[in-house]
């Protein structure tokens, strides 16, 4: 089968190389699966670095979430188990883990619908406990992540704010459905929501970026307010001051996914059937920007650690096409 592999850590668009391997064989409690689309995500370029939270053993088939067909036919949605990553024509996943894809998604948008979701649910849902008629405010609003956190928090009722980064994005925030957009190259991201939110700041921020995004959040958070750290695109992981978030009294709520998998898998599942139930009435559906085929892999994951991208990018490795990448 053809595959992308990783030899050795560094820049995906360097280091990830296509070649013809043997299909992976399952472990005990493993199935292996037919890839039908595999969703690119930030974490994919982090595994290449070596800078994730797991490190696989080198060589590894990056991939963290896939649409794929088990031997009888199901399509279900999977995590990989690595080093056999979706971004393969067969990965391979634990069987208790398998979710069924919605019929109301094509496989690229059921591919995608996995973890930056769930990620949303749990974090605007179990951590924050966003209500209705609340002003959530999410940084970059166009992105994978974010345009699934907008989703949610329009299906849940609140007013959704959209922090973005350019013209192209704030015409995809607002297609998305945000009540206002604010494009950080252009204005003064603190003075903007203020201005937005009558001078009351945002009850929820949802923040994957970190840095710079970070310290803006902490200005403009509502009193009783709930930052939720989702991850750093940014690349600067911030350091909080305490005394700060005890002076203006607002809340810094961690979350960490992946923990629910082994944590609480039953509220993985809940969540699931949530999602399924939201996407069969049309109030989400994840954006996805480009669908290429499996030889472009390794240029999109390059093009989603630059954060040029919008929405998502899904490898269909049935899709004919000439991708762009080092192939062996």
């Amino acid at each position: 089968m053809q595959a992308w592999q990783v030899h050795e850590n560094g820049e995906p668009g360097e280091v990830m190389r296509q070649a013809e391997v043997a299909p992976p064989a399952p472990g005990e409690g493993q199935v292996l699966l037919k890839v039908r689309a595999a969703n690119v995500n930030f974490p994919d370029a982090l595994l290449c670095r070596g800078q994730y939270q797991v490190r696989p053993p080198l060589p590894f088939t990056p991939g963290v979430e896939i649409c794929g067909e088990t031997e009888d036919g199901r399509r279900v949605l999977a995590n990989p188990v690595l080093p056999h990553g979706g971004f393969a024509e067969y990965a391979v996943a634990d069987a208790a883990g398998l979710l069924p894809a919605p019929d109301s998604l094509d496989d690229a948008e059921a591919a995608a619908l996995h973890i930056g979701y769930q990620t949303g649910w749990f974090g605007l849902h179990r951590r924050a406990a966003l209500r209705e008629g609340e002003t959530l405010l999410v940084h970059a609003a166009a992105g994978g992540v974010g345009s699934a956190a907008v989703q949610l928090g329009r299906a849940a009722g609140a007013r959704v704010v959209g922090v973005v980064g350019g013209p192209e994005k704030a015409a995809v925030a607002r297609d998305l459905g945000c009540d206002v957009v604010i494009d950080r190259r252009t204005e003064d991201v603190i003075a903007a929501v203020k201005e937005a939110t009558g001078g009351q700041g945002a009850d929820v921020v949802y923040d994957p970026v970190g840095g710079t995004a970070y310290e803006q959040s902490t200005k403009v958070v509502a009193f009783e307010g709930r930052i939720v750290v989702v991850g750093f695109a940014g690349g600067a992981i911030p350091r909080p001051a305490l005394n700060h978030a005890l002076v203006k009294n607002y809340a810094i709520l961690g979350l960490h996914w992946g923990l629910y998998n082994t944590r609480n898998p039953a509220l993985v599942r809940h969540c699931h059937d949530r999602l399924t139930e939201l996407a069969a009435r049309g109030a989400i559906r994840p954006l996805v920007s480009e669908r290429v085929p499996l030889d472009a892999a390794a240029d999109a994951v390059r093009r989603v650690a630059d954060g040029v991208t919008t929405g998502r990018i899904v490898v269909v490795p049935g899709q004919q096409g000439e991708g762009k990448g080092v192939a062996e």
